[in-house]
């Protein structure tokens, strides 16, 4: 049974679409965190569908520079988190307005 290459483009679509409502709607930094990665795969989703489509590599091999990126990406991130998390004992958004106090 082979699905069709819309159906990804789809739920690719869909998970775009709720990375970002998380992200304007959740005040957390690590929730806004995951949704910035939920966006990201959403993006290596359609990457690989339209590679799927137009019968070549090219969306394939991006989508693994993407994650390549996205996993440096993650190890900043969280090291910024946990530092600012230190700094301010808390991860809300709205609490951390200035990063020097």
């Amino acid at each position: 049974m082979v699905v069709p290459a819309g159906y990804y483009l789809l739920l690719a679509a869909g998970l775009f679409t709720i990375g970002l409502v998380g992200l304007m709607v959740r005040r957390s930094i690590i929730v806004m965190f995951m949704c910035v990665e939920l966006m990201l795969n959403s993006v290596n989703l359609t990457l690989v569908a339209f590679s799927r489509i137009h019968g070549q590599l090219d969306g394939q091999v991006l989508s693994f520079f993407v994650m390549a990126v996205a996993a440096a990406e993650v190890t900043v991130g969280l090291a910024l988190i946990v530092n600012l998390f230190r700094l301010k004992a808390s991860t809300d958004a709205d609490a951390i307005d200035r990063l020097r106090s």
